[in-house]
C-alpha cells in the first residue's frame, strides 16, 4: 500500500505535503541551505543530520570516522564522497 500524502504545516506556518515519517519541513530546508562551504553541497536529509549532531565545520567532520558518519540517519553513501573531497581540500580528513 502506498503511503498518502497527508498536509503538514512546520512551526514557521509552511504548509507542505509529505508521505513519510520525516518531519523536516521542505520550504525551511531550501530557505536555510547555506550558499557557501561544504553543507552546501549537501543534500538537505545529510546537512540536518550533521547539524542536529553539532557538526557545522569541517574540523569538526574530521573528528568522525566515516562509519559514524554513516551511522547517521540522513547520511546516506552519495554524501561521503562530498565530504571526503571538502575535507582534502583543507589538508583533512575522516578520523581513521
Amino acid at each position: 500500500m502506498k503511503n498518502e500524502k497527508t498536509l503538514r504545516i512546520c512551526e514557521k506556518g509552511h504548509k507542505y505535503y509529505k508521505s513519510s515519517s520525516c518531519q523536516s519541513c521542505p520550504i525551511c530546508n531550501r530557505e536555510n541551505k547555506p550558499s557557501t562551504g561544504f553543507l552546501s553541497k549537501l543534500n538537505s536529509p545529510a546537512r540536518n543530520a550533521l547539524l542536529k549532531e553539532g557538526i557545522d565545520t569541517l574540523q569538526k567532520l574530521s573528528q568522525f570516522t566515516e562509519k559514524e558518519i554513516l551511522n547517521l540517519h540522513g547520511i546516506g553513501p552519495t554524501s561521503i564522497p562530498i565530504m571526503r573531497a571538502a575535507l582534502e581540500e583543507e589538508g583533512l580528513s575522516f578520523r581513521e
